[in-house]
């Protein structure tokens, strides 16, 4: 019996049930599938909660283990894998890319072929920065104390023999991982076009700039999927924006519905009924503080115990060895014949500075009337990319992606609900259904 395996990854800090509506809606989209061409669904489980701290290439590594062990099951129950499938959420998807590169240098896709590759909400190009202090102070605490996932994130890591970060590598035309991606028939990826606070759009559609961080104010015209509607079907940017809408009067019924903010404040866990809301409310200025350094506490000592693992993981000669099979297929058949025209300098840029804009770095600018105060939201907005996240975005690029963007205008945080991460716990993480539906739909059995 020929078997089409679909491996799915959850993400940072992510268990096997953040995929739990994934595995639903493509086990019901293809439940009468022929028995010919039968489906399996692999939810990695091995590169959960604080192993996710552990890196990319260690997800990737993991994850290739419980590949090869459910092939090996498979066989044995008679059924032959022809077809792989994967897809990653946030983290996942690069875990995903960095798997595939392991599977194609093993010779993996000799025998089986690659059919559908897709990440949602994936940071393709690494994390970007803002010109704000929240977004200076996670620069910078990033790679501390996420451990070896949050260098890579930040691009901070030498992960190759000449200095190279790892998602530059990854994205490199010439490497493994880039050429297993290459070789699959369907690429699509999926990304907020709004409102993702933990992956923002250029990361996740792999673009330079952001033609909806403005999008309040920049009269971009929107067109919607008429069977699914949270997805973005075309949209067009004005070259001339909207003039600035006159300010009302203060103390008017206008400027009191102003007040109101247009999104949650607070993540759905706290969106408390009242009274209890304005008794949180009132507590916030104490509780905050204790939040905050609980939260850095637990990062402290999830990163100190993910340095341990990693310290034994690359001591241990049967996972070395699978490294040195990596680095062997990508450093020295590659990295000394081309080191000095892809070392860049400026790679190495600082990029937990908190200064407004470094040398060398990309800002998104457009034109617009805005006051002062303005300006300074308009600048913040608009994210800061490295030349080596713009060499990377281009290079991903010259790939054949099919592109699908969500739009969750009214929602705080939209990273959750992408993948209706948590149904049972927060009933509106349910809008993400239609972008499930839709991968399920566009998937190549």
């Amino acid at each position: 019996m020929s078997v089409h395996l679909l491996v799915l990854i959850h993400g940072m800090w992510g268990n096997p049930g953040h995929l739990s509506e994934l595995k639903r809606i493509i086990t019901e989209t293809y439940a009468s599938s022929l028995d010919d061409n039968q489906i399996e669904v692999l939810v990695a489980q091995t590169n959960s909660e604080n192993s996710t701290y552990d890196g990319i290439d260690w997800g990737g590594e993991r994850v290739a283990q419980e590949v090869a062990e459910k092939v090996a099951e498979l066989e044995e129950d008679g059924k032959t894998v022809k077809r792989f499938s994967v897809t990653g959420y946030s983290l996942g998807g690069l875990i995903a890319r960095y798997l595939i590169g392991i599977l194609y240098q093993r010779g993996f896709f000799t025998k089986v072929a690659p059919t559908n590759f897709s990440t949602i909400a994936t940071p393709h190009i690494g994390l970007p920065r803002y010109q704000s202090f929240i977004s200076a102070v996670t620069s910078s605490l990033g790679p501390k104390l996420l451990s070896r996932t949050g260098e890579q994130f930040y691009l901070v890591d030498q992960w190759s023999a000449s200095g190279r970060p790892l998602i530059e590598v990854m994205a490199d035309p010439c490497r493994v991982f880039y050429r297993a991606l290459q070789s699959f028939q369907h690429i699509r990826i999926y990304a907020n076009a709004v409102h993702d606070l933990t992956v923002p759009y250029v990361t996740s559609a792999i673009e330079i700039e952001d033609p909806f961080a403005l999008h309040e104010t920049n009269g971009i015209e929107i067109q919607f999927e008429e069977d699914y509607p949270i997805l973005i079907k075309s949209f067009e940017v004005p070259t001339i924006p909207p003039a600035a809408t006159p300010k009302p009067m203060t103390l008017s019924p206008e400027w009191w519905r102003t007040l109101k903010p247009k999104r949650p404040l607070l993540p759905p866990a706290m969106q408390l009924r009242f009274p209890f809301n304005l008794v949180l409310y009132t507590m916030l200025p104490l509780l905050l503080p204790v939040f905050i350094s609980l939260v850095a506490v637990r990062f402290t000592l999830a990163t100190k115990a993910s340095r341990a693992r990693i310290r034994l993981l690359e001591e241990d000669k049967t996972n070395t060895q699978k490294l040195i099979d990596i680095l062997a297929e990508l450093e020295d058949k590659v990295e000394h014949a081309v080191e000095d025209l892809v070392k860049d300098s400026s790679a190495q840029a600082d990029l937990v500075d908190t200064s407004p804009l470094e040398e060398g770095m990309i800002a998104t600018t457009s034109s617009s009337t805005l006051d002062e105060k303005g300006k300074k939201k308009h600048v913040a907005a608009l994210p800061i990319l490295t030349p080596v996240q713009v060499k990377a975005a281009g290079w991903l690029n010259q790939l054949p992606l099919q592109k699908q963007l969500a739009f969750f205008p009214d929602v705080r945080n939209a990273h959750a609900m992408i993948v209706c991460r948590d149904v049972n716990r927060f009933e509106v993480h349910r809008r993400g259904e239609d972008l499930l539906r839709h991968w399920a739909a566009s998937f190549v059995l």
